[in-house]
């Protein structure tokens, strides 16, 4: 009895990985989507099961996190404009894949990637660094440009049909959102930088953490905590976390044992705000004024807040100087 063919897919839920898929699956090939998660992208979520259910293939989480950050110290093809070490990112995340291969007892890797798609991470020399660095010579299929690039092991033995791969370029979707009309694949999410590394704001701020010696596992709370709500940098290795919203607030409840500082009201409502490092008392007081300010009496009448889960009073701010710091500290996303 013939052995099932069966890959690996590199599955961010989006559509060109489920596209990549269902090419393949139609070829009568077993897939299970593997779905990376570093502190920056991937990680449980309704769209990429709900699309691996639409696929009805097997969904699988593989947390590389810590391998991640070792490598975005020192990337050998560097960065793009910010903090995103593409090329090495996508070869780290086939090289994971690749040792997955006996565990799954599969044949080969897939991904969604289309040639030229992405100018700098998806041109030709590109795919073939990453398949260089992965050092996974051609155990790669990427289904959606296959026919404009070498033909894979799998195509050569006959495991798949190269004629019923693709030959997609360029940065237009046209085709792909055609190609999921014909194929039934409906309710995909539009195109989206899913990656952090890739957005400015979030950058600039990382770019500083890094800067202060703490771009590693160790320190990777923080990571989160800059997704959202204001960050202020009073100087190396000192900040502040302080929330937005309800979503911000329950974030950083939920780094909360990364700080040396809390602050939530008591009685009113407003910001929660973790300390980071060892605060000086004018960066502690700044942290309480700053409550006030942001709370609904806007600093002009004294308010009681927690302070390390105890009742501290606050007088009315000098809005001003408040004002003056917060221009100084704050590192917006902008």
């Amino acid at each position: 009895m013939n052995k099932k063919v069966k890959a690996l897919a590199l599955f961010s839920g989006g559509l060109d990985s489920a596209l990549a898929i269902k090419l393949i699956t139609n070829q009568g090939v077993e897939v299970i989507a593997l779905n990376f998660v570093s502190h920056f992208f991937g990680g449980k979520n309704e769209k990429a099961e709900a699309m691996a259910k639409q696929l009805g293939v097997q969904l699988e989480y593989v947390d590389f996190s810590q391998k991640h950050i070792e490598m975005m110290k020192n990337p050998v093809y560097g960065r793009g404009k910010n903090m995103n070490p593409c090329i090495d990112c996508h070869a780290l995340m086939f090289k994971f894949a690749g040792e997955l291969l006996e565990k799954y007892d599969a044949d080969f890797l897939i991904s969604g990637e289309v040639l030229g798609q992405r100018p700098m991470s998806q041109n030709y020399q590109a795919l073939e660094k990453v398949k260089g660095l992965s050092k996974l010579e051609d155990l790669i299929v990427r289904p959606l440009s296959a026919k404009l690039l070498p033909p894979s092991k799998a195509e050569l033995e006959g495991l798949i049909d190269r004629e019923k791969l693709l030959d997609i370029e360029g940065r237009s979707r046209k085709r792909q959102i055609e190609i999921a009309e014909q194929m039934g694949i409906v309710d995909y999410p539009t195109p989206a930088g899913g990656c952090l590394l890739t957005d400015p704001g979030y950058s600039k701020r990382l770019k500083l953490i890094e800067q202060d010696g703490l771009l590693n596992e160790e320190s990777s709370k923080i990571f989160h905590l800059l997704k959202k709500g204001r960050f202020f940098r009073f100087e190396e290795r000192k900040y502040l976390f302080v929330g937005r919203m309800k979503e911000d607030n329950d974030e950083i409840v939920k780094y909360k044992d990364a700080g040396s500082m809390f602050i939530r009201g008591k009685g009113v409502g407003g910001p929660y705000i973790l300390g980071y490092g060892e605060l000086s008392e004018e960066q502690i007081e700044f942290a309480k004024n700053l409550f006030s300010r942001y709370c609904k009496f806007k600093g002009e009448q004294p308010i009681e807040i927690f302070f390390n889960e105890k009742p501290v009073s606050v007088d009315i701010i000098d809005k001003e100087a408040v004002e003056e710091n917060i221009k100084k500290y704050q590192v917006t996303m902008e």
